[in-house]
């Protein structure tokens, strides 16, 4: 029987795991949020995987305000490395397997072209360089892990750009959305399906993974998609990221090179549109 500890287990990566969890066999999955574990007590942790008998962690708990955090490093940093480290210390002694969630953020989206897993990582924010942070010491620490890096991740749960935009617009006529910051949406489900993969596999090609769903597209044509898939009926205008200053400094392109994970999980990755139709489905549903 494989012990798989989910941590933030109230967010919507965990919550999408949660949800579609009972369909394997031999596995069974513990989700804790901060009040059931801290990850970073260090004590506690190490605890908890010897009590539980951790077999695999998935840490999906993370601090992830990203403007919020450029007043709050000291507890950025505490959650997004220093509980990162002490998951994989508690793995390392327990000889269990890590999947570490990890960002775009890493990289400073000056590139013109798709980021790999092998480009220089440069994080523009407090939440990247505590994201980044926490990704090297896991890999310091810990030889049989994997880190996903993942990028504008939404999903019928949690708070998210979709149920923003669908919040907003109940209430307005119209919407002015950056659409100078190019990525790629990810949908919560299709990387929950991944982990679960991932986790029931066996699959011994550890390493940093880049996973988002397939396609382009700026902030303008994620809320202009998400309100022609609801059939809402607003107005949204493109603006520029200085129009729409922030504290934290957010990458400008920051397309995701899914080439490695492809090739070595052998899996067929959704567009971004048809991911997002399937969601909105089940929001209305």
């Amino acid at each position: 029987m494989k012990n798989v500890l989910v941590t933030g287990g109230k967010g919507q990566l965990a919550t999408s795991i949660k949800a579609i969890s009972n369909t394997l066999d031999n596995v069974h999955f513990i989700f804790v949020d901060v009040e059931d574990l801290d990850i970073t007590n260090t004590n506690q942790v190490n605890n908890y995987f010897k009590s539980h008998n951790i077999t695999h962690c998935v840490n999906c708990a993370a601090y992830t305000a990203v403007d919020k955090a450029e007043n709050e490093k000291e507890m950025a940093m505490l959650v997004n490395n220093i509980g990162a480290k002490n998951l994989a210390l508690a793995c390392n002694t327990n000889n269990a397997k890590l999947i570490q969630i990890s960002t775009d953020f890493v990289f400073d989206g000056k590139k013109s072209n798709l980021y790999n897993e092998k480009d220089d990582v440069e994080p523009l924010s407090v939440y990247g360089e505590t994201k980044l942070k926490g990704e090297l010491a896991i890999a310091n620490i810990l030889k049989e892990h994997y880190i996903i890096r993942t990028s504008w991740l939404y999903s019928e749960y949690g708070h998210n750009f979709v149920k923003t935009m669908l919040t907003l617009a109940a209430n307005r006529d119209e919407l002015s959305i950056v659409c100078d910051q190019i990525g790629t949406p990810t949908y919560a489900g299709d990387l929950a399906a991944l982990i679960l993969l991932i986790i029931t596999e066996d699959n011994k090609a550890y390493g940093v993974y880049h996973y988002s769903n397939e396609g382009v597209a700026s902030w303008y044509d994620f809320a202009k998609a998400i309100f022609e898939e609801s059939e809402v009926n607003v107005k949204v205008l493109p603006i520029k990221t200085e129009q729409y200053p922030t504290p934290a400094t957010r990458p400008a392109f920051s397309v995701l090179d899914k080439t490695k994970i492809k090739q070595l999980m052998k899996i067929e990755i959704p567009y971004w549109r048809s991911s997002l139709k399937n969601c909105i489905a089940n929001l209305e549903g």
